[in-house]
């Protein structure tokens, strides 16, 4: 049975609109109220902030420091997870440059370290158009879908992207080393087997729990997906090895077209995650708004549940705003699977009818500017 992952105690300082805050749910369902532009965002990325990256809004971490404050930020939280309780902390200290991580209150190499201890995943307005916008974004959610399965995708995805620029300037040059560019080639084949392997595995491991769990009556219908993209497509028949020299060739033939575009146009920063409304057969993207959300809901608690299984974690879930375009089936369904998903759930709304309809043991809170405020059941 998989760990829960919980918050105990979070603090913020100088915190986007928080001078100060201190929250102590002790539960595992917890919702924020309140008006928009309140702040409940700001309280969700913050936790989004205990894992790699820059959070759920993608942030600059100059603009997570109060307006009003020194230039810096804090974050920092009493935690259970798979080491039990532990206190982590991560902020920017003003004239610094990056975030510090800090495990029981010593430093740590890196914000990869958290994950150790807890998982966390989430939910976002801005993710509701997933499946009518970019492959781009798709690619980003599904490399955090890894992230929170594999810690060392990050790193993995930073040095191919890192490696393609490079790759990129030598194109620029009319008469580039021949040495450099076969060099750095080589590392972009490299990289870009071990991130497409990655994200092929994590693809098919959701596919089959999917399966596992597959309810075609659910208000959250099943999602069939597939991941797009000739290296992975190559992956499902032959060798790493053999993908991987076969793409250091193609890179070496298609130095005309790459220099002509200004980008390499072959490879996994290419790739797409397709997905489908399962019970319908339909593409997703041409489903309702509210299927849409429906789906992209039903596609979060599987992930949820992966990361449980392949991790041994049962994550912290941030949803922000999820009860929009639900109906009020939806949102009954939705409440009664948080409470069993395993892991810790934060949940934020702006009607405060959300408050009411959650049950008994629940923590509650009232967010106004800068202030959060613990109130009681209903």
């Amino acid at each position: 049975m998989a760990i829960p992952c919980r918050i105990l105690r979070l603090q913020l300082s100088n915190f986007r609109t928080y001078g100060a805050a201190d929250v102590t749910p002790g539960a595992d369902l917890v919702a924020l109220a309140g008006d928009n532009g309140a702040g409940k965002t700001n309280v969700l990325e913050a936790l989004s902030l205990l894992t790699q990256g820059r959070g759920l809004r993608r942030a600059d971490l100059a603009e997570m420091a109060r307006l009003s404050g020194p230039g810096g930020f804090a974050v920092a939280v009493e935690a259970e997870g798979a080491c039990g309780p532990c206190h982590l902390g991560t902020g920017l200290v003003a004239g610094e440059a990056g975030r510090k991580a800090r495990i029981n209150r010593e430093p740590a190499a890196s914000i990869a370290a958290f994950s150790d201890h807890l998982r966390v995943i989430w939910l976002t307005p801005d993710q509701d158009g997933l499946f009518r916008g970019a492959a781009g974004e798709r690619r980003r959610f599904l490399d955090r879908l890894v992230l929170a399965v594999d810690p060392g995708h990050g790193a993995r995805v930073h040095a191919l992207e890192k490696a393609l620029r490079a790759r990129n300037r030598l194109l620029d040059d009319p008469y580039p080393d021949a040495r450099w560019l076969d060099a750095t080639e080589h590392e972009v084949a490299e990289i870009a087997i071990a991130v497409s392997a990655a994200r092929r595995e994590a693809v098919a491991r959701l596919i089959h729990l999917i399966a596992a769990h597959r309810d075609d009556g659910s208000p959250f219908p099943w999602a069939e997906v597939r991941l797009e993209g000739e290296i992975e497509t190559r992956l499902g028949t032959d060798s790493a090895g053999a993908v991987e020299d076969w793409y250091r060739g193609e890179l070496a033939a298609g130095r005309p077209r790459d220099r002509a575009a200004g980008r390499t146009l072959l490879g996994p920063q290419a790739s797409d995650l397709v997905v489908r409304h399962g019970p319908k057969a339909m593409p997703a993207h041409q489903s309702s708004t509210g299927e849409q959300k429906a789906l992209l809901v039903g596609l979060i608690l599987a992930h949820a549940r992966l990361v449980a299984d392949m991790s041994g974690l049962a994550p912290i879930v941030l949803l922000d705003e999820v009860a929009a375009h639900l109906d009020p089936a939806r949102r009954a369904a939705l409440i009664e699977t948080l409470s069993h998903l395993g892991g810790q759930v934060w949940l934020t709304g702006a009607d405060p009818a959300l408050l009411a309809e959650l049950p008994a043991g629940a923590a509650r809170y009232l967010v106004t500017p800068g202030a959060i405020r613990a109130i009681a059941a209903p």
